[in-house]
């Protein structure tokens, strides 16, 4: 595709990343295929093809972003299918980041909206006030049900949405204390690594982070949790936020740093993997930084990854013959192209792996945008659900704590994270939410 940037422009380094983007696009339509809200919509605005088109015009133009263009770049999920689709390479997600943080820059909000944002990026990243609002919404959900449908769209059904998502009961496990998690061998651990503990996930399934100790653990190796390592930056940075997100990005780095020698950080939330394998490019302007982001991402691994190159120990083997059907997050297949390898360990671990229709569509839960766009994620998650439904399996399980909070309730069986069986099959207690016949 033909650009118009001025060399002036090109001197900013998010135009000169953005316009080699642009420029990748031949226009060939591959990407409508895959792209989740160009199925369900069929608007070729809703398409990455269209919103190239619309990122084009706004960036070239240097001009604050239109209340047409921030409709369309909203609905993306960023679930970036379109990226493993696209046969010219072209880099989605930097772009359509761009994007979204020129629209941050220049597009004024309803206040309600603005409100809403804040209190997102606010309340999801401090593990702290995540567990009070959950409590309210426990205590307070049949109110706030009444008061959703009182509301008008857009607050009532992001109101609902909200609601829908806080789990009904309390987690029964507490949250990993940061501290150093060392096997139980007397020699040298195999390999010394961190583990982001995660924000959201550490209170609405912490134990997730707990089985992945314990497998990591008996892999023979010693799991360093920093005090100051928190939010991976993400939900900030989609939401267009960039100075929080790279405060967030620095203090983690930091943390990591702190920490001593590491072989590797882990992340066991495909989401926030994406996220950190991405700081190099995040900090590439900062001389103070960029080496040591990219120092960071380059010995960043999902937990799966990490696994694959370990090999389970001798004799991993599920106690149960479960069916599991996995649900495959776009931020583990597309976001770090690691499709096929959480499957092919359930496999090895004895389990017997289904995988669903459609299983490169996103299921809606894209971070905040399930609460931000409710109609088009709820439309995802039942398509999702009802693809899952159909195998007929034991249990579901995923790598993403923002597919399981989507997806649950929708499905008929329990969904688990893939460390849960992993630590299972390799001598751990079974997943809390999985009961045996």
């Amino acid at each position: 595709m033909q650009t118009a940037f001025t060399d002036a422009q090109r001197a900013d380094p998010d135009i000169s990343e953005s316009e080699k983007a642009i420029r990748g696009c031949v226009h060939c339509g591959f990407c409508t295929a895959t792209c989740p809200t160009y199925v369900l919509l069929g608007d070729e605005l809703d398409s990455p093809r269209g919103r190239i088109v619309l990122m084009k015009v706004m960036l070239e133009s240097g001009r604050p972003a239109d209340a047409t263009t921030v409709k369309h770049i909203d609905r993306c999920l960023s679930c970036l299918s379109c990226m493993t689709t696209c046969p010219s390479g072209v880099n989605y997600m930097h772009l359509v980041d761009h994007a979204r943080k020129h629209i941050e820059a220049t597009f004024r909000r309803p206040l309600a909206e603005r409100v809403l944002r804040a209190m997102l990026a606010s309340v999801l990243t401090q593990p702290g006030r995540l567990r009070l609002v959950l409590t309210l919404a426990r205590r307070f959900r049949r109110t706030g049900e009444a008061l959703a449908k009182r509301l008008p769209p857009p607050l009532g059904p992001r109101l609902s949405a909200m609601l829908d998502l806080a789990p009904k009961r309390a987690p029964q496990d507490a949250p990993l204390e940061p501290g150093i998690y060392s096997p139980t061998g007397s020699g040298k651990p195999r390999a010394r690594v961190a583990l982001l503990a995660g924000c959201a996930q550490q209170i609405l399934a912490p134990e997730i982070n707990r089985a992945t100790v314990r497998l990591l653990n008996r892999l023979d190796c010693e799991v360093v949790v920093p005090q100051e390592a928190g939010c991976c930056g993400a939900l900030a940075h989609h939401l267009g936020s960039e100075q929080a997100a790279l405060a967030s990005v620095r203090a983690n780095i930091a943390a990591w740093e702190d920490a001593g020698q590491l072989d590797a950080v882990i992340a066991n939330a495909s989401g926030c993997g994406t996220m950190l394998k991405d700081y190099g490019f995040l900090l590439r302007g900062d001389a103070a930084w960029k080496e040591r982001a990219e120092r960071t991402a380059d010995f960043s691994r999902d937990l799966c990854e990490f696994v694959t190159t370990l090999g389970l120990p001798q004799g991993a083997r599920a106690p149960a013959a479960l069916r599991v059907a996995y649900q495959s997050a776009c931020s583990m297949q597309h976001g770090q192209k690691l499709a096929g390898k959480p499957q092919a360990l359930l496999r090895q671990a004895g389990f017997t792996v289904l995988e669903p229709a459609e299983a490169h569509l996103c299921c809606g839960s894209a971070g905040t945008y399930n609460v931000l766009q409710p109609e088009i994620a709820n439309q995802l998650r039942a398509r999702k659900a009802g693809h899952l439904a159909a195998l007929r399996a034991d249990v579901i399980a995923s790598g993403n704590i923002g597919c399981m909070s989507q997806l649950e309730g929708a499905v008929p069986v329990p969904m688990v994270h893939t460390a849960e069986l992993l630590d299972w099959a390799t001598g751990g207690p079974p997943p809390l939410k999985l009961k045996l016949e």
